[in-house]
């Protein structure tokens, strides 16, 4: 008799492949973003000229510096999703007056007490900078920074008297890094440090320092839309020093929140 043989039918095992599902936010091939900056500044400068050294000048205690508001402007290029061309422009500019309560030597030339001084400084910061992902999920990031920092910082004193001005541009090369991480699908926390020092081996008479520090939160209502909120901190400094002595120096600390918002596609 024939006896009936069941063969049970051979199934492939096929697990699909988890489909990439980025945050909202992070779909975007160019980005661009616009805030306003509320720091408190804290500075001081000295100039000499002709052999004459000059006084350490607090902008705000002997020149009246006020606290202001500056707009900070951020592109971001993205050609693939762990590389990234960073572009950013923050115009920073102090003018005021004051009634001088000591005397000061600026740039060789001396501005007496109860003398009327105007003064300005006008600093244009801009950032060119590549990032590259190491760390890249649907839900947040990791990465680091090369920067090339250029400044370009103007001072001015005038009085009744006296008009000196000291100008001072350079690029300034950074490293950092940056991450990211979401903690709602539409909501993400960033914190990105960068940073340069002239090492003490490099130079006894010059030595110089730019620390940047950034920490901001992201709402995304859309892929293409969202508001920010964040604190920021520079902190920039430099001496010169000629045959031991400290001819020029300034420091220059501004730290604050700042609201902004930002558009991609």
């Amino acid at each position: 008799c024939a006896l009936p043989i069941s063969v049970p039918a051979a199934r492939a095992q096929f697990t699909p492949r988890p489909l990439a599902d980025p945050a909202t936010g992070e779909r975007y091939h160019v980005e661009g973003a616009f805030g306003i900056w509320s720091p408190t500044a804290d500075m001081t400068i000295s100039s000499e000229s002709l052999g004459i050294i000059g006084s350490t000048i607090d902008l705000r205690k002997d020149l009246g510096l006020l606290d202001q508001k500056f707009k900070q402007l951020q592109l971001v290029v993205r050609p693939s999703k762990r590389n990234k061309l960073r572009l950013e422009r923050i115009p920073i500019q102090f003018t005021q007056e004051a009634i001088l309560t000591r005397d000061i030597v600026f740039q060789g030339q001396r501005y007496k007490v109860g003398l009327p001084v105007n003064s300005q400084l006008d600093w244009k910061a801009y950032r060119f900078g590549y990032e590259f992902d190491f760390v890249s999920r649907d839900r947040g990031f990791a990465g680091f920074i090369l920067e090339a920092k250029y400044t370009d910082v103007l001072a001015k004193l005038q009085s009744p008297v006296n008009n000196e001005f000291v100008h001072a541009k350079a690029p300034i090369p950074a490293v950092g890094g940056i991450g990211r991480a979401y903690v709602a699908p539409n909501i993400s926390i960033t914190g990105e440090l960068t940073l340069f020092k002239v090492p003490d081996s490099v130079s006894e008479d010059y030595k110089g320092r730019f620390v940047d520090v950034n920490a901001y939160g992201t709402i995304n209502f859309t892929n293409a839309i969202g508001a920010q909120v964040g604190y920021r901190s520079f902190d920039v400094g430099y001496t010169v020093r000629k045959n031991g002595v400290t001819t020029d120096s300034g420091a220059f600390t501004l730290k604050g929140l700042y609201f902004g918002a930002v558009a991609r596609f």
